[in-house]
């Protein structure tokens, strides 16, 4: 073997056990950081960040190819209220998310950090998403309406009521191949003033499917206490939502028959979390799945250790977590490989590179 040639094999097998190195991170060694008082500073002009970050935590091998040893989890924007609802427009190039409080919408913009008011007021809009012509769908809070934003700007209102009735306050959704989009009504922006208009829920916190094309809106569970996050599996063949209802928080999941009903509930996951310094329980909120079927899910509620987003395998097992300083509401992939993750989290936007995709349009 020439010098030349060996140099370069080492060179690479250097890189890749730099990279599969990442694994060795764990739990206990992040707490014991911040035990010494080794905190995160996510200001502008913070120091950088030392390689691996250590908050990206490697719970179980299957989340070390996931984890990039040469990247960093990104504030990119802060100094909202309550932010949630980020959705990627693939054609646009840019990512958009709500703040709920403050009855706008944000866009960023990647090519230069840019962010702006995308949207005054927005009627306390809550999750967004995308369908697949490319128009953004709205959950809001403050008319109790899921809406569609045509090309021309104009809004399309596709459901506001059911029997009769207004929603409670229709809170995430996505859109399955078939056109039909799913969401939540568990009535949170309508319990208080803050997140919309107080006011009285008067049916039952469910899950709806509506056929885009026929007007045909059909309720596909009512037995969660508060159904919040969406989201379908990566080969749509399954529907994850999370239940904030409860305590401590869980994902559920369905079985997709025929891509418009739901048969074989099961608790997929319980919100809790073994830490040395016991059990944390907290909930999940938005969740989205992976190309390879993993479920990621904005999560909080429990403090330091807990908040951050919890990744978890199709068999329900946790493999890792992203740590923040604050509670993630919700979270999308996107960029132009869809391998960045973006993660509204409480007062902030942050993003963080990772080794997969999203499996979904938005």
């Amino acid at each position: 073997m020439g010098q030349l040639e060996k140099f370069s094999k080492e060179t690479k097998l250097s890189r890749r056990s730099f990279i599969a190195g990442t694994a060795a991170t764990t739990v206990a060694a992040t707490l014991a950081a911040k035990a010494l008082g080794q905190s995160r500073d996510y200001q502008q002009n913070a120091p950088p960040v030392r390689y691996p970050d250590s908050d990206i935590v490697v719970l179980d091998p299957r989340f070390a190819k996931y984890k990039l040893g040469n990247t960093a989890i990104q504030r990119l924007y802060t100094g909202m209220l309550w932010a949630e609802g980020p959705a990627w427009n693939g054609v646009g190039r840019y990512l958009v998310w709500s703040d709920i409080a403050n009855n706008v919408q944000h866009r960023y913009l990647a090519e230069d950090n840019h962010v702006s008011v995308f949207r005054n007021p927005s009627n306390n809009s809550n999750g967004n998403t995308f369908d697949w012509e490319g128009r953004q769908i709205s959950c809001e809070h403050g008319t109790r309406r899921v809406v569609r934003y045509e090309a021309n700007g104009t809004a399309t209102v596709l459901a506001d009521k059911w029997q009769g009735k207004p929603f409670n306050a229709p809170n995430d959704a996505v859109v399955h191949p078939d056109g039909a989009v799913w969401f939540t009504d568990p009535g949170y922006g309508s319990m208080v003033n803050y997140e919309g208009n107080k006011s009285e829920l008067l049916i039952k916190e469910a899950v709806y499917r509506l056929d885009v094309k026929t007007g045909k809106l059909d309720l596909v569970t009512d037995d969660l206490k508060k159904p919040n996050g969406i989201c379908f599996s990566h080969d749509y063949k399954k529907l994850y939502v999370a239940d904030t209802g409860v305590s401590p928080g869980n994902i559920t999941v369905w079985d997709v028959i025929n891509g418009s009903k739901l048969q074989s509930p099961k608790v997929f996951v319980s919100m809790t979390l073994k830490t040395p310094k016991g059990e944390l329980k907290g909930g999940a909120d938005g969740i989205r799945a992976d190309v390879d079927g993993n479920i990621w899910a904005g999560a909080g509620w429990a403090g330091e250790g807990f908040d951050g987003v919890h990744i978890f395998a199709p068999d329900g097992h946790r493999i890792g977590q992203i740590l923040l300083p604050e509670i993630a509401s919700n979270l999308c992939f996107g960029g132009a490989k869809r391998n960045r993750l973006f993660i509204t989290a409480s007062q902030s936007l942050y993003a963080v590179y990772v080794e997969t995709q999203g499996a979904h349009i938005a």
